[in-house]
């Protein structure tokens, strides 16, 4: 059974995502939009409790002056019915009150019996506001007798309720008016945010689908710089990276080419020294050898001067098929590359160089170097020092060539410097460089494959005009902590 990393089965681990909330699976537009809805909830729970908090204090208060003001009609109304006989007080007490907001009175006579008149008015008995709604509002009910006293003798009672119907309908009717507006407010704020996210968010919509095009390997893919600000710089950056891909699939297409080619031109000189080099002095060896059979087998005694010739001829080529096959085997990889220190590697090669090209004067200064700093780094470095000189000899027409080699101990890196006086880059080839490219200039396949192995070593390579000439300028980091590398490498 296949375990995930953690212990669990991959069938236990795939139903414990499937049971994850689907939040991160909504689109952000969505999220964004939930979120504010859920702003929106939460600010409409706050306002609601205030609502509620407000109504009690004032429903409370308006019951408290409310049972004032039946205080202060009764007394009045004592007061201008001195002259009254009880019945006619009592029953205009009892039409004065009828009628009155929060509170609910009634009147009885001094034996305990209730006031009342043929047409009472009615009264409401129910909420319009939900029950649950009243119940968080409604204060306590209360009960107030008041004694009605005319002429120094109690003639009657008032019994007073209070009765908060009114007030609490009012607070609904304004409850409900609010949210209905707040409603219709946060469902269109919600539609215009629905909106303006969709439009924000499109430019990223299109960020993924050029992305995607990316990893399909398709570097032609850009993106239109969108109205902001953020998002454009987003766009431009991506554009930015697209170009590059692009410029370095070219690249690496050129590079390819070239690779393939240089092997088969590296065969084809070969092919061709072997048939004009080695072909003639073999020949010569047989011819000779032939020659040394016949007299050998001939019946007189051998001139032994002739004899002595032949060896002497056969010794001399022979001495030429072995500097021949020094050459060769030096030309595909430098024999003395760890097994000598690099600076007498080096020198090795300037000697070479003067003899093949004694008009022109070749200098090297190798100073503080290590014995070697691993294979790859010695064989880059004579690589790109031999290419050099090769170009500014071959294609620069370079009287003197200067190189120099030197390790910076403080920046831990390693400095290759090649000038040479011949006739300097070709026009237009800074441009080319920066695209990587040889731009033309002499050398082809070599300038390509110095630039690659340096940078495979997170190296620089820079060519430029040294008016006169050209100077390659090369650093090549090195490990603080590197030791010998003797793997094989396999030379291009």
């Amino acid at each position: 059974m296949n375990l995930h990393p953690s212990g669990l089965s991959t069938v236990e681990t795939a139903r414990r995502r499937s049971r994850r909330p689907s939040w991160a699976a909504l689109p952000t537009r969505a999220r964004l939009v939930a979120l504010v809805l859920a702003i929106d909830l939460l600010a409409a729970l706050v306002s609601f409790s205030l609502i509620v908090v407000n109504a009690r204090s004032a429903v409370k208060v308006e019951m408290q002056a409310a049972l004032a003001n039946i205080e202060l009609i009764v007394s009045d109304t004592i007061g201008l019915a001195q002259s009254a006989s009880p019945a006619s007080l009592l029953e205009t007490l009892e039409l004065r009150v009828q009628g009155l907001r929060h509170v609910r009175v009634a009147v009885f006579d001094a034996e305990g019996g209730k006031v009342s008149l043929a047409t009472p008015r009615p009264r409401r008995e129910n909420y319009l506001a939900p029950r649950w709604f009243a119940a968080l509002i409604a204060p306590s009910p209360q009960r107030d007798e008041l004694a009605i006293v005319a002429q120094d003798k109690r003639i009657g009672t008032a019994l007073i309720t209070t009765e908060p119907l009114d007030e609490i309908d009012e607070v609904w009717g304004y409850t409900v008016s609010l949210s209905l507006a707040s409603l219709c407010l946060n469902l269109g704020m919600l539609g215009a945010l629905y909106i303006a996210f969709g439009r924000v968010l499109a430019p990223l919509t299109q960020l993924a689908d050029g992305l995607t095009q990316l990893e399909r390997h398709d570097y032609t893919v850009r993106l239109e710089p969108p109205a902001s600000r953020e998002l454009a710089i987003i766009a431009g950056r991506f554009n930015s990276v697209a170009e590059a891909l692009s410029e370095s699939r070219a690249a690496n297409g050129r590079l390819n080419r070239q690779l393939l080619t240089a092997q088969d031109d590296e065969r084809r000189r070969t092919a061709l020294e072997l048939h004009d080099e080695f072909g003639p002095c073999l020949f010569a060896l047989e011819a000779n050898a032939a020659s040394v059979t016949r007299m050998a087998q001939s019946a007189s005694e051998p001139d032994r001067a002739k004899l002595s010739a032949r060896a002497d001829e056969i010794s001399t080529i022979v001495g030429q098929v072995q500097g021949l096959n020094r050459d060769l085997l030096n030309r595909l990889r430098p024999h003395a590359l760890g097994q000598v220190p690099l600076t007498e590697c080096l020198q090795l090669l300037l000697r070479n160089f003067r003899s093949r090209h004694s008009a022109t004067v070749f200098e090297g200064t190798f100073t503080d170097l290590s014995r070697g700093y691993g294979d790859l780094v010695d064989l880059t470095v004579f690589r790109c020092i031999q290419e050099s000189m090769t170009n500014a000899v071959r294609h620069g027409s370079a009287s003197r060539v200067r190189a120099e080699v030197s390790e910076s101990h403080a920046a831990n890196e390693l400095r290759v410097v090649i000038r040479d006086n011949g006739t300097g880059l070709d026009p237009g080839h800074a441009e080319n460089q920066q695209a990587g490219l040889d731009g033309g200039f002499r050398g082809g396949i070599g300038l390509s494959g110095m630039r690659e192995r340096v940078e495979a070593l997170s190296g620089t390579f820079q060519l430029d005009n040294a008016a006169p000439g050209t100077v390659v300028r090369i650093v090549i980091p090195l490990d603080p902590e590197r030791a010998e590398d003797t793997s094989p490498i396999v030379s291009v």
